[in-house]
């Protein structure tokens, strides 16, 4: 079901705000946007970026921190749903990163589940993929 107006907007300051700590290399700020359970999800763009809680999840920032010296995630556009204490974001955007001294940019799609607790939404799940480079627009499979 489509989020009324005021969820919308709290839980996309918890989005925006996971965005700007990837983007300022704020790992840091990890505690304070996701749920402390250690069953806390998380999903990348790269074959091996998956864990398990807040632990991993740091790993994995501090590890794409040391291979760059700067990102930035810019969400396009997005929708969000919600029912009870949880809503989820469906989001595009595009991230662009600065690496062994050469700038790259490419396009993620994002889904984040988030929970309220108490009058927080936190993080419970976060996956960003990309889409497919060799499936051409309109078409439903890859051709290579």
């Amino acid at each position: 079901m489509k989020a009324d107006a005021k969820t919308e907007a709290e839980v996309m300051v918890v989005v925006n705000r996971m965005f700007e700590a990837f983007s300022n290399r704020d790992p840091d700020s990890l505690p304070v946007l996701f749920v402390p359970d250690p069953d806390m999800v998380f999903l990348g763009t790269g074959a091996d970026e998956k864990g398990i809680g807040i632990e991993e999840l740091r790993a994995e920032w501090e590890r794409a921190f040391a291979q760059s010296e700067a990102a930035t995630v810019e969400i396009q556009w997005h929708s969000v749903s919600a029912a009870g204490k949880v809503a989820w974001v469906t989001l595009d955007a595009n991230v662009g990163a600065e690496t062994g001294g050469r700038e790259i940019s490419f396009p993620v799609r994002g889904t984040v589940v988030l929970e309220q607790r108490g009058d927080k939404w936190l993080i419970a799940q976060s996956h960003m993929s990309a889409p497919a480079a060799a499936q051409k627009e309109g078409q439903s499979w890859p051709s290579e």
